[in-house]
């Protein structure tokens, strides 16, 4: 890609479903009473896998282009599946399934591609092995081995990490388990699990104990529009911000408040962002996010907005990368166990990029502002770090190739061609 003089970003963007709400819509539809309806479901391969994942355990699964109807077979109408159960390089199908799966009568065997089997499972497995569960490993690893056929009871688990991942599969586990089921965690994560969990008519509590459910809670089947992705719209949020001349509209987009800390940082970095037409749609909040291009300045990001915007920081460092100072990011560990090392991932292609930037544990440090020159960047197979990419080649001086631009197809098989068509 070369940048052309005094490109910017110009016109409306729609955006694929977010996927973490379409990966619960479908995972507690399965479990539930009737056929749900899922409207705006994400075509990318993360959520795919989770719809071919409940296909191979008995769920029939109906597909006309994004919208999706799910015939619910109850907690324990799933079938034996006939080979071995495979999400990709989903980690959120892995993780989640292990809560769907693990008080069935039968046993599963679950994998994923090269990327996924290196990624730490031992954080679901351990809750639970608690709760009653006989879950095999590769040293912590997939594939996983669940052993059927087990009695599950509530726990009060304390997550020593804010996951959502986990939360969701423990909670799962827990509609089957005997007595109540309560997640706590260091800071608070994404809400889609409970607000979704509420959709389909199981009562949730939330109070200084966390988050509660009571085993035997049954599911009514629904109907869901998932919004667009807001972790999708974060690259063309930081495109626009960044790039001067830029006005851009993000329409019908999720704006749960688990998820805006990413809007709010660049906001604090001058960022002229305006959130409009704000309402709430199945529990979620949706609107239209408007941006125009500005000067921006670093800024530290508060440790406790990180679990908030994990997924979004990507698209930040880039945005450091064009602002003026110094921008740190720390408490950002698990960018290490991502698709890719994410961290390791930005430093190196910053620096290509000749952004001055700084590998930290647990972060970055940016010291943008410098002009950056054309190179070659590499995904490493991370859909993120390719849109990130994607965006910050449009503010390069010269060429840049990106190699691994079709991991994107993870969640946002359209990416490119959307991109392409908002640039002016």
């Amino acid at each position: 890609m070369k940048q052309a003089a005094g490109i910017h970003l110009r016109g409306t963007v729609a955006l694929p479903g977010d996927k973490s709400i379409a990966h619960r819509a479908a995972l507690f539809a399965s479990i539930a009473e009737g056929t749900s309806v899922i409207e705006h479901y994400p075509a990318g391969g993360d959520c795919q896998h989770t719809l071919d994942l409940l296909e191979a355990i008995g769920v029939r699964v109906e597909r006309q282009h994004d919208r999706v109807s799910v015939s619910g077979k109850g907690y324990l109408g799933f079938s034996a599946p006939s080979s071995t159960l495979y999400a990709g390089n989903s980690g959120t199908t892995l993780r989640m399934a292990c809560g769907l799966l693990a008080p069935q009568a039968f046993d599963s065997h679950l994998i994923g591609d090269e990327s996924l089997e290196r990624r730490p499972m031992r954080r679901v497995i351990d809750p639970l092995v608690r709760m009653g569960a006989r879950i095999e490993s590769t040293d912590g690893r997939a594939p996983l081995q669940i052993r059927g056929g087990r009695s599950l009871k509530g726990i009060l688990y304390r997550s020593p990490v804010a996951s959502a991942q986990v939360k969701t599969a423990v909670l799962l586990a827990g509609l089957h388990a005997e007595g109540d089921t309560c997640v706590q965690e260091p800071l608070p994560s994404r809400n889609h699990t409970e607000l979704a969990l509420m959709r389909f008519g199981v009562p949730v509590s939330r109070d200084e104990d966390g988050i509660r459910i009571t085993g035997g809670s049954k599911l009514q089947s629904t109907r869901i529009r998932i919004p667009g992705d807001i972790s999708s719209a974060a690259f063309f949020i930081v495109g626009a911000a960044v790039l001067p001349g830029s006005s851009l509209l993000v329409t019908d987009v999720g704006l749960n408040p688990t998820r805006t800390a990413f809007i709010e940082v660049l906001q604090s970095m001058g960022a002229r962002i305006v959130i409009e037409e704000k309402h709430e749609q199945d529990g979620e909040v949706i609107g239209t996010v408007r941006v125009e291009g500005a000067e921006l300045a670093g800024v530290e990001v508060p440790t406790e907005h990180v679990p908030g915007l994990i997924d979004e920081i990507p698209a930040l460092a880039v945005a450091a990368s064009f602002a003026h100072g110094e921008t740190i990011i720390r408490g950002a560990s698990e960018l290490r166990v991502k698709e890719s090392d994410r961290i390791h991932a930005l430093v190196t292609g910053l620096r290509a990029l000749n952004v001055d930037v700084e590998e930290l544990t647990d972060g970055l440090r940016v010291r943008g502002g410098r002009p950056m020159r054309g190179a070659s960047l590499d995904s490493y197979g991370d859909h993120r770090i390719a849109m990130a990419w994607g965006v910050a080649a449009l503010g390069v001086d010269g060429t840049c190739q990106i190699k691994g631009k079709s991991a994107a197809n993870v969640s946002f098989p359209e990416f490119w061609e959307t991109l392409d068509q908002a640039v002016a």
